[in-house]
């Protein structure tokens, strides 16, 4: 992380930097986290328009203006076409990152960081992303990507693995770019160039689709698999109210080591 070529990015809109929104229980997380607060001087902002790049300036973090010509301000639903546009967009950023020459990891701003997950990735892996489901093992590509999260190492086979993924829209029309990936990790083409992919297993990197209880284990967790802020908030609060507890908490009382909830809402 300290290699000066390694950069966290999350993307912003004015939706979701409302005062009491996901934004602010994002940046919270990084506060009351276990080695987090380090972390967010390497954290880069991308806004979609002009009121979230301003809620970035106000908190004199490192941000910077994505320019498109679609208003992408309010909240976009899972799967519309202003969400689809959306995504791809994020893509077309994240290959000009690697392009650049730095590593990246990605997250999606509703996702809480609760520990430093670097020490959780795999140091010889080109390309690892978070699972909705993990059901394998760590390189089998079976499991069910989550693109929310994701580590990558700028080098030749990512860069190329990208403008790949990238074409895949045109060939996958109306999937997002989760669903072209899910389809495109299966090509001979990865082997081809030697990149080697990783699956980041839902104990650590944990998630609403399949939630680990251990709070022992768990690094960052992600509130997928709901539609709408509501909800999101509904639940990303209960696992900052859970944090708190647990790490207030004596570590011989196991009733304080798991979630209150049985099931995120």
């Amino acid at each position: 992380m300290e290699d000066g070529k390694t950069v966290i990015i999350t993307i912003i809109n004015a939706a979701w930097t409302e005062p009491n929104s996901t934004f602010d229980l994002f940046m919270e997380s990084f506060r009351i986290g276990f080695e987090t607060q380090k972390l967010v001087k390497h954290l880069v902002l991308v806004a979609y328009d002009q009121i979230a790049y301003s809620r970035c300036l106000d908190g004199h973090y490192h941000c910077y203006a994505l320019p498109t010509d679609i208003n992408f301000s309010g909240e976009k639903v899972f799967m519309t076409t202003d969400y689809l546009k959306m995504m791809w967009r994020r893509l077309e950023l994240l290959g000009t990152v690697l392009e650049l020459g730095y590593n990246f990891v990605f997250t999606d701003v509703d996702i809480m960081w609760l520990r430093n997950p670097f020490p959780h990735f795999y140091p010889e892996g080109d390309f690892q992303i978070a699972c909705d489901s993990y059901k394998f093992n760590s390189t089998d590509r079976r499991n069910s990507v989550n693109c929310g999260f994701l580590h990558v190492r700028t080098n030749n086979k990512t860069i190329k693995f990208f403008e790949f993924w990238s074409k895949s829209q045109y060939y996958f029309p109306g999937a997002s770019q989760q669903g072209a990936l899910n389809r495109i990790k299966f090509s001979p083409f990865v082997d081809q160039i030697n990149m080697t992919m990783w699956f980041l297993n839902t104990t650590s990197i944990g998630t609403f689709c399949e939630m680990t209880r251990d709070l022992d284990k768990v690094v960052t967790m992600h509130a997928n698999c709901r539609i709408g802020m509501p909800v999101k908030l509904q639940g990303l609060k209960i696992v900052l109210n859970d944090w708190k507890r647990y790490i207030n908490s004596s570590k011989t009382d196991p009733f304080q080591r798991t979630w209150s909830v049985d099931a995120f809402p």
